[in-house]
């Protein structure tokens, strides 16, 4: 139990002696701090104290790791004190467990509720005519059973710190009897005299330093210890030390040489005391080398990795178990515009409100990003966070956490790793937008029709405000707008003359340089472009900047090597990556060319058909009745050739004949006219193939006896199917007239009829002069003639496969012409040819 006597703290002639001993005990030699921390490691508690009670206050004349903030004054109220109880009962005084106290006077005490103290031994300290002045006292902050052994250490120190009478003079440390006190203390302690000459050395500094105290007292530090401070010799340090005369120790960190020769790194624990011999340098050392070497490594494997995390690709930050952010690579401070070292700002979480969101865009809080969820437990797995520093561009971050434990289990503090994607994503988005743009294009009818919604796929996909499309007139050739697109709904009609609408001019301007050169062009911040220059130019510059623009891009339309357009985008933002982004634009640009192509090859394609049909018209509607009549007269010129001489008779023979080659010919067309237009319809029936076939091929037998040719026949019976009599017939005769003319004399034309399940063929191969490969396809086309036919001289209109091949495709079927080797021509026609239902029975 301890005792409160205000009676004896309040006593007048004590209070007097705590007046002197205030003024004498800091003169003694040894520093009070060291003799506190000193009782502190042999009785191994975490704190002491050397104090002195008044009346109202105690007094710390020395102190070993108490709170700064019951110490930071000197002093304190005595409800903090628990040296009272000593000075009270001037006997040592120990309590296990402050917080057992039945009295709760110590349960309830300042230092047990506000500091954590549980246990405390303290002793007098009293003076020269033995009054209890004060208390050396040890406090730990854990229960503790207190021994004899650590009640007599105690007593023993106190005794050191017996204030001396102020009328007897200070004595020096050579006279004090310490000497076995600074023996028994684990530190080394040396004392050193201004001139650098040892004066003091115990036995702790021996088996430290390796050199006895016979090699080192009366001596230099110089020829012994050599100690150096900031990697220089002591002496300077000494000065310093002398002259400043520190009230309190001063810790240091220094290298002393080993008797062996090594050096050793010490904490030294400096003070200066004066005594009659003059003002002495009190140091006590604590080996450090291991720490030191562990801080040096420390420090090596530190810039290992902080080198290792500033050339990582990916973005790293960490931070430590009270959640602040303490780590953060070069990736990050970049992004971030921070100082490539130093802290990071203490304000850093309000430092980046509203520059995180999710990936529908929505804004995270401190709390929501993924390191702060990491800090609570969470696992987070590559969740898309988009950033965007004011004035720069959105960018996108895979973004990986994970808390840091420790093997205990306790949280050391989280780490997240953030992974740039924005190229990627922005790519996804571009396939996306290709998509779109196709859509766009397939359901317009013409290009202006389609260029709004198209720069608006793009420009929303870009996040860029601003987009127009600029085409080359056929006719003049000038650039001009085809249309424009704004995020912000502007439509240009109060801007015209200002931003859209406006006429590129060829090689000035962004739109019109790449007009000029065919190339894409970036320009990453047009407001300082020194490129830019002419009046033109500047205006351009200046539009642009009212309308927020920081980055242009702008891409040539091209079909193939042939300029068509420009397609100009703008961003509103610093923007990366403008290789990827030409890339992308290019593609847009690739299919708005591929649109405008096929919009004119297909405008075109109208016209010839529009001007063929004007010549079929011409030919139906325009010739036919002038051919009538020269066919008419030409038979009846025919009719009385008998009374014309031998010339005569020739001229009327060749004009009937040629005129019944041109009707043929009037014929033909007008059948394809119809036919393609479906004017002219088929008239089908039940035919059999074999049979129509073998009819055509016993009219073409005159034709061809007369050049020498060949017919044989292959031809299955009933080969049945619907098909319009006629025009097959139409089609047989074209294809076996075709195979005689062509044949060599004498040659062979061989004709088969056969079928397979659902499909009837008629094959025609002849021996004649054949076709080039590469005109295969094209000698269905219209007039089309070969240039072998062309080179020998033989005549025909070029419209008869044609004709068959119409003929054949209205009735659902293929013709194709094949090699008939080695250098003739074979036809082969395929018609639907599915079997007779039987009739129900």
């Amino acid at each position: 139990m301890v005792m409160l006597d205000d009676s004896v703290i309040g006593d007048t002639e004590r209070l007097a002696a705590v007046h002197r001993a205030r003024r004498v005990l800091p003169a003694l030699p040894i520093p009070l701090d060291a003799m506190a921390g000193l009782a502190a490691k042999l009785l191994h508690a975490p704190m002491a104290a050397v104090t002195l009670v008044g009346d109202e206050e105690e007094h710390f004349v020395g102190v070993h790791r108490l709170p700064e903030s019951l110490t930071a004054q000197g002093r304190a109220p005595l409800a903090y004190s628990v040296c009272k109880y000593i000075v009270s009962q001037d006997h040592p005084v120990f309590v296990g467990d402050m917080l057992t106290d039945d009295t709760g006077q110590l349960r309830d005490h300042p230092l047990a509720t506000e500091y954590g103290v549980r246990a405390f031994l303290g002793v007098p300290v009293r003076d020269s005519r033995d009054r209890p002045v004060g208390s050396l006292t040890v406090l730990g902050t854990e229960t503790r059973q207190w021994t004899d052994d650590d009640v007599a250490a105690l007593v023993e120190i106190a005794e050191v710190l017996r204030p001396p009478d102020a009328r007897d003079s200070t004595p020096e440390i050579g006279t004090l009897d310490t000497e076995d006190l600074l023996d028994s203390a684990q530190e080394a302690f040396l004392a050193v005299k201004p001139d650098g000459v040892v004066a003091g050395y115990n036995r702790a500094a021996e088996e430290l330093l390796g050199f006895t105290a016979d090699e080192v007292c009366g001596r230099h530090l110089d020829h012994s210890l050599l100690p150096h401070y900031d990697e220089q010799p002591i002496g300077a340090a000494l000065d310093r030390l002398f002259t400043a005369a520190p009230e309190r120790q001063l810790l240091r960190e220094i290298t002393v040489r080993h008797r062996a020769g090594h050096r050793l790194t010490v904490t030294a624990s400096l003070s200066v005391v004066r005594g009659t011999a003059g003002a002495l340098a009190c140091v006590f050392l604590t080996d450090v080398s291991e720490q030191a070497a562990a801080r040096d490594l420390a420090v090596r494997h530190g810039s290992f990795l902080a080198a290792l995390l500033d050339a990582l690709a990916v973005g790293v930050i960490a931070c430590d178990d009270a959640g602040q952010v303490v780590v953060m690579n070069q990736v990050l401070r970049d992004f971030q515009r921070l100082p490539a070292t130093g802290p990071l700002p203490t304000d850093y979480p309000e430092s980046i409100d509203g520059v995180l969101h999710d990936a529908a865009g929505q804004p995270l809080s401190w709390q929501q990003t993924p390191l702060m969820r990491a800090y609570r437990g969470e696992h987070v797995e590559a969740e898309d966070v988009l950033a965007a520093m004011p004035g720069d561009q959105t960018r996108t971050f895979a973004t990986t956490a994970r808390p840091v434990v420790a093997e205990d289990g306790r949280l050391l503090g989280a780490v997240a790793v953030a992974h740039e994607l924005t190229e990627m994503r922005r790519a996804e988005r571009f396939r996306a937008c290709h998509l779109a743009v196709q859509q766009k294009l397939s359901a317009a009818a013409t290009m202006a029709e389609a260029t709004p919604g198209v720069l608006e796929v793009v420009g929303t996909t870009l996040a860029w405000p601003c987009a127009e499309l600029f085409l080359l007139d056929e006719v003049t050739g000038d650039l001009r707008p085809v249309g424009h697109w704004a995020a912000d709904g502007d439509d240009g009609r109060e801007v015209a003359d200002d931003f859209f609408g406006h006429l590129p001019r060829r090689g000035y301007g962004i739109t019109g340089r790449v007009w000029q050169t065919e190339q894409a062009l970036w320009v990453p911040d047009i407001g300082n472009s020194a490129e830019l220059r002419s009046p033109y130019e500047k205006e351009r510059v200046r539009a642009c900047t009212r309308r927020g623009i920081h980055s242009v891009l702008a891409v040539p339309v091209r079909d193939g090597g042939t300029l068509l357009g420009v397609l100009t985008c703008y961003a509103g933002t610093r923007e990366q990556h403008h290789d990827l982004l030409t890339v992308l634009l290019d593609g847009v640009a690739a299919q708005i060319a591929v649109y405008v192509t096929l919009r004119r090859a297909e405008e075109l394609a109208r016209q010839l058909t529009r001007a063929q049909d004007d010549f079929l018209d011409l030919v139906g509607h325009e010739m036919r009745t002038p051919l009538a009549a020269i066919t008419a007269n030409a038979t009846m010129l025919a009719d009385d050739a008998h009374t014309l001489d031998g010339e005569h008779q020739q001229m009327v023979h060749a004009i009937a004949r040629n005129t019944a080659a041109l009707e043929k010919i009037v014929g033909a067309l007008l059948d394809l006219a119809g036919l393609d237009s479906g004017h002219v319809t088929l008239s089908t029936s039940r035919l059999d193939l074999g049979e129509l076939v073998a009819a055509g091929v016993a009219a073409a037998r005159h034709q061809a006896a007369g050049s020498g040719v060949r017919l044989h026949t292959d031809l299955s019976a009933d080969v049945r199917l619907e098909g319009d009599p006629h025009r097959l017939r139409q089609v047989v005769d074209d294809l076996l007239s075709n195979a005689v003319k062509y044949s060599l004399l004498g040659g062979d034309v061989h004709i088969r009829v056969t079928r397979d399940a659902d499909m009837a063929e008629l094959c025609i191969s002849d021996t004649g002069i054949g076709t080039p490969h590469d005109e295969h396809d094209r000698v269905f086309d219209r007039f089309f003639r070969g240039n072998n036919v062309r080179h020998q001289g033989i005549t025909g209109s070029g419209l008869g496969l044609s004709l068959a091949r119409t003929i054949v495709s209205l009735h659902g079927g293929t013709i194709r012409l094949t090699e008939n080797q080695p250098s003739s021509t074979m036809v082969c026609v395929r018609l639907p040819a599915p079997p007779e239902t039987p009739p129900d029975a």
